[in-house]
């Protein structure tokens, strides 16, 4: 979760977190490392102002890309901390470097999601279809609201209203104002709000009532997040699915792996599909579990910062871990919400594995670097700022573009693949799942890059519902209502 890094000075404590894309303003979430103690306690009043300007000064002396920050800024004009900001990292994200990476976000918040997974929602996860004005859950999350009343993946959401009685079509919110309308008529991320949602799933259409709950969300699922299976020229596969890379993912993780390494799981898929990044810590773990047959000086990453800044980098070698397995081969199951720590994750494992490892499903978001999170607790204000980035082994990670176009020339493999949201994640008759399959068995398929747009049709266009504000699970999982 939080652990102190000595090259830092005192102040600075590592809370490594990637950041995910999602977010406001399609941006990016939280993920990226080190959380930076205020020096000292602020005694100014929290006025927009002082925020503003106490925000600039921490860009300008931890920023990855200081020679795109304007020579001067002046906060006048800018109603939020978040527009000023946005304006200053401008030119970064007009470069595609910072896609809204860095941002201002709550202190107690973050750190209820990020040790926990603790959130105030109804427990779905949904994607919209602007085109056929649609809504569809993607996942249920078994320990909110939703999942007791009957919801699940692959339902569609039909009507929402505060009561019964006044339920309005998706199709009309989207004719009202769009997306966000869809969103709106959810209501606010707040304890106690209650909506009436329509939806129908497995040809069964139903009316229900529900209110949101506080809950913490399982980053790997009871019901599916695990499986292996016996495959024809495979053995023994084994399938994990991470929702997000948040302290409690450890546990579960490490267990996973124990059972494939119980079992004799060498055939490993690893389903990132939705998952926009969170603590580095846990992608360094996930590495390590698969790295059995990995050497105590084999590098897992380099994280550098700025040139000013050098004496903040770090070298992370593979950790020995008792549930590790040695892969034969491996497959990555992504969408464009797959981010950060999950990017990561893979580009970490490219060296060692080669044209034994294959991205399956579409290309991920393209976020290679990192934040540092500075905390001003006077004012509950954290500040994620883009500070370092990360590369490989073989020092490879300029995939701002994504791993589709990036992995095939430095070895790896990719194959295109729908995302079934109308089946079960990891049933092996599920596309992406199917896809994965054929993948470690080395079978032959269209690459990403080549079918990108086919895809995309045949997923319906289909894109994370976005919350206008988002809160920390929103901006780590996006389409969380």
């Amino acid at each position: 979760m939080v652990r102190l890094r000595s090259a830092l000075t005192s102040a600075l404590w590592a809370a490594l977190l990637l950041a995910g894309c999602g977010g406001g303003g399609g941006g990016g979430s939280s993920s990226g490392p080190i959380a930076v103690a205020p020096s000292p306690t602020p005694t100014a009043q929290c006025t927009l102002r002082d925020r503003q300007l106490w925000a600039e000064a921490q860009i300008r002396q931890w920023y990855l890309f200081p020679e795109d920050l304007p020579a001067s800024l002046s906060p006048d004009g800018f109603a939020t901390v978040q527009a000023y900001i946005d304006a200053l990292t401008a030119n970064a994200r007009a470069a595609n470097k910072d896609r809204f990476f860095t941002y201002i976000t709550s202190i107690a918040e973050e750190k209820a999601f990020f040790s926990s997974g603790q959130t105030a929602a109804f427990g779905i996860r949904l994607e919209y279809d602007s085109t056929a004005r649609r809504t569809y859950i993607l996942d249920v999350f078994e320990t909110g609201p939703a999942f007791a009343a009957g919801f699940d993946r692959g339902a569609e959401i039909l009507a929402i209203g505060t009561t019964p009685e006044n339920l309005v079509p998706v199709p009309t919110l989207f004719a009202q104002g769009g997306s966000a309308a869809v969103s709106n008529a959810l209501g606010p991320s707040q304890v106690g709000v209650t909506r009436t949602i329509r939806f129908t799933l497995n040809g069964t259409e139903r009316t229900v009532t529900i209110t949101r709950a506080e809950f913490n969300i399982p980053p790997v699922s009871s019901r599916f997040g695990v499986q292996t299976y016996d495959q024809p020229g495979l053995g023994r596969v084994g399938y994990v699915n991470l929702r997000s890379f948040i302290s409690t993912a450890e546990t579960p993780l490490r267990d996973a792996f124990a059972r494939f390494r119980s079992e004799g799981a060498t055939n490993i898929i690893v389903d990132f599909r939705y998952n926009g990044g969170g603590l580095v810590r846990l992608a360094e773990v996930m590495g390590d579990l698969m790295g059995q047959n990995r050497q105590a000086s084999d590098v897992f990453s380099f994280t550098t910062f700025r040139p000013s800044k050098s004496a903040e980098n770090e070298t992370r070698l593979f950790r020995s871990a008792a549930q590790a397995v040695a892969p034969s081969n491996l497959a990555f199951i992504t969408t464009d919400g797959s981010a950060s720590a999950s990017e990561l994750v893979i580009n970490s494992m490219l060296p060692y594995f080669q044209n034994r490892i294959t991205l399956v499903g579409e290309n991920t978001s393209g976020k290679p670097v990192g934040q540092i999170a500075i905390d001003r607790a006077a004012c509950d204000d954290r500040l994620r700022i883009v500070a370092f980035a990360t590369q490989n082994a073989s020092r490879q990670g300029d995939y701002y573009n994504g791993l589709a176009p990036y992995l095939p020339s430095r070895g790896g493999r990719t194959c295109a693949a729908s995302d079934d949201f109308r089946a079960v994640m990891g049933n092996p008759a599920e596309a992406s799942t199917a896809r994965a399959i054929s993948a470690l068995r080395g079978e032959n398929c269209t690459t990403i890059a080549a079918a990108a747009g086919d895809i995309r049709e045949q997923s319906l266009g289909r894109q994370p519902l976005l919350a206008r504000t988002p809160n920390a699970a929103q901006r780590e999982m996006p389409g969380t209502f």
